[in-house]
């Protein structure tokens, strides 16, 4: 899947390049205790029609972000994401769009000496998934939850990273090239 992914996004192929050589180089990669970086699993969650994503304020980050978690040993990173939307969002019947990976993300974790976590990695594998209603329930990842127009999105830009506002701005690609297609 990074391979196809890698040489489809010429500007993520870095990125992605960067997580399969860790894939292959780690044999626990997919594994918490793997203590430089692991792989997680992420949703772009869309709602019914289409025009909004849930969003969450994570709990220990506090920042706005899209669903998602730790592989916990896992390989099959698009059942990951899958799980950790539904975990996270309370919303049973979640279905992907599509089994191709949206986007690749790898970002820093700060450590966490409460819980004896040292600074480490994500390796984001990301993939666009919808939602068969709107009504969700806040977990306890989580200090909030809403759904985000991409209006929303652009006026309150400075609340979120950069990873989320490409994967925005993927969203109203794939949008427009629905609609010119006739979808």
């Amino acid at each position: 899947m990074l391979s196809r992914y890698a040489a489809s996004h010429a500007e993520r192929r870095d990125a992605a390049a960067r997580i399969l050589e860790f894939v292959s180089s780690t044999p626990d990669c997919f594994c918490r205790t793997c203590l430089q970086g692991h792989i997680t699993g992420s949703a772009w969650l869309l709602n019914p029609a289409g025009d909004k994503a849930l969003l969450t304020l994570h709990r220990n980050l506090k920042r706005w972000m899209q669903l998602g978690g730790h592989a916990d040993g896992d390989p099959d990173v698009l059942r990951v994401a899958l799980r950790e939307a539904t975990e996270e969002s309370g919303i049973q019947g979640i279905r992907p769009l599509s089994a191709e990976i949206m986007d690749v993300d790898i970002h820093p974790i700060p450590a966490r000496p409460d819980k004896g976590e040292p600074a480490h990695f994500h390796y984001d594998i990301r993939f666009l998934m919808q939602a068969p209603h709107e009504r969700f329930a806040i977990s306890d990842e989580s200090d909030d939850l809403a759904w985000w127009s991409f209006a929303d999105i652009q006026s309150r830009r400075a609340e979120l990273d950069e990873a989320v506002l490409r994967l925005a701005r993927l969203w109203t690609k794939k949008k427009r090239g629905a609609r010119a297609n006739g979808v």
